[in-house]
């Protein structure tokens, strides 16, 4: 018996309508994927110019403890959105090193002589971006009230690291403690002593205010942050250099980056920022006896390579 031949599937739909559903979701997935990178890329742009919001910019200092550093800190968070981390050392020959090798972003703990010498003797090209100020080096006594009233062959500490012992031998010549060769230089070392009224020590310049403080030298020179550390009074300053003087030039304390990052507009924001009037009026109420120096970065770099020049030359290079 012959059957009727069998109808034509109906058209099925399903397959039409998961295609579009399909494509729907490309389509959304490809929107939202350029929504979120647009606003990833919006993200990383500050108003300022930095290259990311809410960044972490890692500084080395070697006075973490002052009062300054606490308005600093805040406006760095809400004027660009950077969250400062201050790395402290208490060695003065660290935080050069571990900004070279990328430990940190920036340090502010040196001078442009010290950053000259090191650069000079190591080969590195850290640069100044942005200048702070001039502190006077002074030399204190806790028994003596003058210099006059140091006795004979008084044991005189300074500090042991090239620039700084340079640099306190001139504050001893200036208190006429000491006669140096040839009147002295910013390279000047103890065997570069002629004569001398006192016994000159080196030892590290952490270690010069316990020194003192121990009873076991007669007099020191004592770099600020370490005197503002041992918590030693200005009064037992018994002499010391001109922060304001033109030969105090090269003594400019300074914000120091990687040569590569010198144009890097989120550290030239934050090594400007030094000077904003919240964090100015702290640090002179701790620091009232320095000069605060705003010298434009390209000019502190000419310096720093005048300087760096001469090191090379007093080292016979």
């Amino acid at each position: 018996m012959s059957t009727a031949p069998a109808l034509p599937d109906k058209p099925k739909r399903r397959g039409l309508l998961y295609g579009i559903i399909a494509a729907v979701v490309v389509v959304v997935v490809v929107v939202v994927a350029i929504v979120l990178g647009t606003r990833d890329d919006s993200a990383k742009t500050t108003a300022a110019g930095s290259t990311a919001a809410a960044k972490t910019v890692k500084i080395g200092v070697a006075d973490k403890s002052l009062k300054y550093w606490t308005p600093y800190v805040e406006l760095a968070k809400s004027k660009y959105d950077v969250d400062v981390e201050l790395v402290n050392f208490s060695d003065y020959t660290q935080p050069n090193p571990a900004l070279s090798q990328n430990q940190l972003d920036l340090n502010q703990f040196q001078h442009i002589q010290y950053l000259a010498n090191y650069n000079a003797t190591s080969g590195d090209d850290l640069q100044p971006i942005g200048a702070t100020a001039v502190y006077p080096l002074p030399l204190y006594s806790l028994t003596a009230k003058s210099v006059a009233e140091l006795p004979a062959d008084a044991k005189v500490a300074i500090p042991n690291d090239a620039i700084n012992e340079a640099r306190g031998l001139l504050v001893l010549q200036q208190a006429g403690l000491v006669t140096l060769k040839d009147g002295g230089t910013a390279f000047s070392k103890t065997n570069d002593i002629e004569s001398s009224k006192v016994q000159v020590t080196t030892v590290a310049a952490d270690q010069t205010a316990s020194a003192l403080q121990s009873g076991s030298v007669a007099a020191a020179i004592v770099n600020n942050n370490y005197a503002t550390k041992a918590k030693l009074p200005v009064d037992d300053i018994i002499v010391k250099d001109d922060p304001s003087s033109p030969a105090a030039a090269p003594y400019v304390n300074i914000f120091a980056a990687r040569k590569a990052d010198v144009a890097n507009q989120t550290y030239l924001d934050l090594a400007a920022l030094w000077h904003d009037p919240a964090v100015q009026k702290v640090f002179l109420e701790e620091n009232p006896g320095a000069v605060v120096q705003d010298t434009p970065a390209a000019d502190l770099q000419a310096e720093t390579t005048k300087v760096e020049a001469d090191a090379k030359a007093a080292a016979g290079k």
